[in-house]
C-alpha cells in the first residue's frame, strides 16, 4: 500500500495525492453492521451552529465498529479488509467460530485469514486484544481502554501506536505518539501492533472541491472579515498589532490556559512536549 500521483492535467490534479486501496478485499460493507448517519451541518437540536466548518459532504452510512472485543477466548478469521470513509483506518471484517461477524480497526500486519481472538488466553500477536496485565512491557499496542469495560478510547487513527513500559501495581504506565505519558488500569484491554494504512498522513487533498466531499467546509480569516463578524476584522488595509489574537467570540486566545483541570489529570504523568511530535 502506498501514495498514488497523477497527471497534472489541471492545476489541482498536479497536487492531488491518494491511498493505493490495493489492500482492500471487499467493496460493499456488511448489510448488517451498517446504519444510517445523519449529516448534522454542525448544528445542535435547536438550529444554532456550535461546531464551525462542517456541512455537505458526500452520504455516509456508519460501520459499527467493535471496539470493546468482549468476545473473550472465541477465535474470529478475518474475512475481508474494506474502506470505512468515518476514519482514516482501514477496518477489517472478523467471522467469530460462532457465525457472528463483527468489525475491528485494521492493525498493520493484518491480513485475511489471520486468525485473532481476545481475552486471558489470547497469544502476543497483531490483532489480539488482550489485558494490559498480560501483555509484556515494551509492546506496541493501540485501541486502548481509559476504562476497564468502557471501549477503546485511545489511539485509533491510521498508523497510531503506544508503547507499554511497565507495570506498577494496578495500573500500567503508556508512552503515546505524542510524548505524553499516561497511566491506565491494568484490567483495560488493549490490542496489539500498531494501527495501518500508515502512508496515510502523507496524502494531499489537492483541492478545495475534495474538502468539501469530506464534508468540511472554508475557514475564513478573522483579518479578512467586517468589524461586526470577528474581532479582527475591519481597518484599512491588512492591519497587523492592532488587536490581540482573540476567538470570533472575542476570548482571548494566546497566552492563557486552555485546558480546565479535569479528574483525569492526575492519570497524566508527563504532558506531551511542545516540540516536534515523535516517540
Amino acid at each position: 500500500m502506498g501514495i498514488k500521483t497523477y497527471k497534472p492535467t489541471t492545476a489541482s490534479r498536479r497536487f492531488i495525492t491518494t491511498i493505493d486501496n490495493a489492500d482492500i478485499t471487499k467493496g460493499r460493507p456488511e448489510r448488517s453492521l451498517i446504519m444510517p448517519l445523519n449529516s448534522t451541518g454542525g448544528r445542535n437540536n435547536s438550529g444554532t451552529l456550535t461546531v464551525r466548518h462542517k456541512g455537505s459532504g458526500h452520504k455516509r452510512m456508519y460501520r459499527m465498529v467493535d471496539f470493546y472485543r468482549e468476545k473473550y477466548n472465541i477465535p474470529a478469521t478475518v474475512i475481508a479488509v474494506e474502506y470505512d470513509p468515518n476514519r482514516n483506518s482501514r477496518i477489517a471484517l472478523l467471522q467469530y467460530k460462532d457465525g457472528e461477524k463483527r468489525y475491528i480497526v485494521m492493525p498493520e500486519g493484518l491480513q485475511v485469514g489471520d486468525v485473532v481472538s481476545s481475552g486471558d488466553q489470547a497469544d502476543v500477536k497483531v490483532g489480539n486484544a488482550l489485558f494490559l496485565k498480560n501483555i509484556p512491557d515494551g509492546t506496541i499496542i493501540h485501541n486502548i481502554e481509559l476504562e476497564p469495560g468502557k471501549g477503546a478510547k485511545m489511539v485509533r487513527s491510521a498508523g497510531s501506536f503506544a508503547q507499554l513500559l511497565a507495570k506498577e501495581g494496578n495500573h500500567a504506565q503508556l508512552k503515546l505518539a505524542s510524548g505524553e505519558m499516561r497511566v491506565v488500569s491494568i484490567n483495560c484491554l488493549a490490542t496489539i501492533g500498531q494501527v495501518g494504512n500508515i502512508e496515510y498522513k502523507n496524502m494531499c487533498i489537492g483541492k478545495a472541491g475534495r474538502s468539501r466531499w469530506m464534508g468540511i467546509r472554508p475557514t475564513v480569516r478573522g483579518t479578512a472579515m467586517n468589524t461586526v463578524d470577528h474581532p479582527h476584522g475591519g481597518g484599512r488595509g491588512k492591519s497587523k498589532g492592532a488587536n490581540h489574537p482573540r476567538s470570533p467570540w472575542g476570548q482571548l486566545a494566546k497566552g492563557g490556559k486552555t485546558r480546565r483541570r479535569k479528574a483525569s489529570e492526575q492519570f497524566i504523568m508527563n504532558h506531551r512536549p511542545k516540540g516536534p511530535r515523535g516517540m
